[in-house]
């Protein structure tokens, strides 16, 4: 029996619906039709009178209707993601009126492949149409339309519920304000596909399959058990196997010497073969995961830029770094599509060991992400009423970030950027600047910017931000594709300065740089007097633990430009906190500056 707590949704009901009748069949992009067709599906919260607070979550392989509460008071566990949908929660059902339904093919309520075929009076077995994920999300559409829901806040969802993500916002561009695709791919790639493939194999080739025809007590157990086992590898990763199993025996100090199962590794997969067995349906496993195989933005639409190309929602995209099902490089590639279109996107890849499952297990730090995110899509203005996510990260985050970025530039770097131009401001931190220029100048600008936590503050600004090294590149940018880019007090942490300078300069008309001086005079006098590395309020950190991995002057920086024939237009030698330049030896008195530079 759960426990049901303060936060959350209590006692749920699933409730099904016809959403297609027998006389106006669906046609499924196999080409076949089918009808009649019922959902499952559960809710949570509240419309607000706006009516704009409606947010569709889309579950995975194994998922269902049922995201969150339970169905009775005897419920052995909540919903499947109980842990972020609820009051308070990351998707917190107190300001946003929750949908869930399990999808076309499912076997938890909504029509599928153990559903009565009404032309036979039997189950469909094989004789269910094949499916597709786009079929999946016209019939959820075809839900939200007998509900009344003109419109989604946002449409959130995990692995192949990412997928449904994607499709959403191509298909449903005016219907969707946010899309965020967690743990997803545009396509699987052939390793998947052979994954999902031995799965069907082991259903097929049980004895008990009976050509999809099995008695639900005698069915193909043994092959969905396989299955599922199968798959469930590919959800955790190497290093959380490690942690959690090592080679460690279940119930014994010595081997067996037998085929029993005696790891703990061996006998945790038996169990997650054996619970699957009891809750799903085997035809229904072949179905979905064929529909994830022939789910392939990129030969549908000829490229992503072009699958992307007319979407109008929101994105926060977000990868795990040891997911090896769908891995971050998947995810970066739906992010440099949407990026090359110029759309709202923003990225992080949460460093976690769960690998593909911690879509559902790192509810902390997903959870924050997604309230953070849902908060800004819903309530623009996130500087000026910050939620309680973006105010903790900011009493965590304050005493560094005053360390790593000495912001005394801001406002000068603000005067030289022209009004309504286009803007990418480089090592962005918790995008106070960017912030600035959205509001007082109404560029239209983007962050890059590889720390978690400021990537966080970011999203709470309602700023577009990816989180990536900039050494990677920006590919996905064209040749001057930006009016400005800024890289404030970030060249000296560079690994190849050269290479990125080079590369900011390709996609920007203008590259504004600023950078803390070394030649200061404070420097010079702690470096002759103590012979220690200098430390000072522009250079706070001491040599083991300083960012900078570069110490260059004015006069350095005046030769790395002529080496490079870049055109220097102005440079703003700067002292403490004034605006005003240094006039008088300025390499000597300055303790940062300001340059602004062009290349043809």
């Amino acid at each position: 029996m759960v426990e049901i707590g303060e936060n959350s949704v209590g006692i749920v009901k699933t409730e099904t619906i016809r959403i297609v009748e027998q006389d106006t069949p669906l046609e499924l992009k196999c080409g076949k039709k089918l009808a009649p067709i019922d959902v499952a599906y559960e809710t949570y919260g509240e419309r607000n009178r706006a009516e704009d607070n409606a947010v569709l979550i889309c579950h995975a392989l194994s998922g269902n209707a049922h995201v969150a509460g339970v169905n009775s008071p005897d419920d052995r566990k909540p919903g499947w993601w109980d842990v972020m949908v609820g009051p308070g929660k990351g998707i917190d059902t107190n300001k946003y009126f929750v949908i869930c339904s399990n999808f076309l093919g499912g076997c938890s309520g909504t029509t599928g492949p153990s559903s009565i075929n009404p032309a036979t009076q039997k189950p469909y077995g094989l004789d269910f149409p094949i499916i597709t994920i786009g079929d999946m999300v016209k019939v959820q559409k075809l839900l939200l339309d007998k509900l009344g829901i003109k419109k989604l806040l946002a449409v959130i969802g995990g692995s192949i519920g990412g997928m449904q993500v994607l499709q959403w916002a191509i298909e449903y561009p005016d219907f969707v304000k946010a899309a965020i695709p967690v743990a997803t791919t545009t396509h699987l790639g052939a390793q998947s596909i052979a994954f999902d493939a031995v799965g069907r194999n082991a259903i097929l080739a049980d004895g008990n399959f009976a050509s999809g025809q099995y008695k639900s007590e005698q069915g193909p157990d043994k092959g969905l058990a396989i299955a599922r086992m199968i798959g469930h590898i590919t959800y955790l990763s190497e290093q959380g196997m490690r942690e959690k199993f090592g080679r460690q025996l279940r119930s014994a100090d010595q081997y067996s010497y037998d085929f029993n199962s005696e790891f703990a590794v061996e006998t945790y997969l038996d169990y997650q073969g054996q619970t699957f067995v009891e809750r799903f349906d085997a035809n229904s496993y072949l179905y979905i995961t064929k529909a994830a195989d022939y789910f392939d933005l990129e030969k549908d639409y000829g490229t992503l830029t072009k699958a992307f190309a007319n979407v109008k929602s929101r994105f926060l995209v977000v990868s795990f770094a040891s997911d090896w099902l769908y891995t971050p490089a998947q995810s970066r590639a739906i992010v440099d599509a949407l990026a090359a279109n110029r759309k709202d996107v923003s990225y992080c890849d949460i460093d976690s060991s769960y690998g593909h499952d911690a879509f559902l297990l790192e509810s902390d730090t997903l959870g924050t992400f997604l309230c953070c995110f849902l908060k800004a899509t819903s309530e623009p203005g996130g500087e000026q009423q910050p939620c309680s996510c973006y105010a903790r990260s900011m009493r965590t985050l304050s005493r560094v970030e005053q360390a790593h970025r000495a912001r005394v530039d801001y406002e000068l770097i603000e005067s030289l950027v022209e009004p309504d131009s286009t803007v990418l401001d480089v090592g962005c931190g918790d995008g106070r600047l960017l912030a600035n220029l959205l509001r007082d100048k109404n560029v239209k600008g983007k962050g890059i910017e590889l720390d978690q936590e400021l990537v966080l503050d970011c999203i709470c600004r309602r700023l577009p931000v990816i989180q990536q090294d900039v050494e990677q590149g920006l590919s996905y940018y064209a040749d001057k594709s930006l009016d400005y880019v800024i890289l404030s007090q970030t060249v000296q942490t560079l690994k190849n300065p050269e290479k990125v300078f080079n590369e900011l300069l390709r996609v920007g008309k203008k590259v504004i740089v600023s950078f803390p001086n070394f030649a200061h005079w404070r420097c010079r006098t702690q470096l002759f007097f103590s012979g220690t590395a200098p430390v000072t309020k522009q250079l706070p950190f001491e040599w083991h633990n300083s960012p900078n991995i570069h110490f260059l002057s004015l006069k350095d920086f005046d030769e790395f430009c002529k080496e490079l024939g870049v055109k220097v237009e102005k440079k703003i030698p700067l002292v403490k906190r004034r605006l005003s330049p240094v006039r008088f030896a300025p390499n000597l008195f300055a303790e940062q500056v300001i340059y602004v530079t062009s290349k043809g």
